[in-house]
């Protein structure tokens, strides 16, 4: 009876999806000097608050 459940719009997915499109390429190419230490997939977390596009992009670059 708790649970919230948050509405997020057809651009936001989209625009999540693209973001893990682009890190699997980068990381296909720049693979992680460790592999045991590759970044982990964030696809279950939802993107939500003010700080979301920032924490989106800051493992980009």
């Amino acid at each position: 009876m708790g649970e919230v459940v948050q509405f997020v719009s057809r651009s936001e997915r989209e625009r999540a999806r693209l973001i893990r499109e682009a890190r699997a390429i980068y990381d296909s190419i720049f693979p992680p000097a460790d592999p045991s230490s590759a970044r982990q997939d964030n696809a279950g977390h939802g993107i939500s608050g003010a700080n979301a596009h920032r924490s989106d992009m800051s493992n980009l670059s």
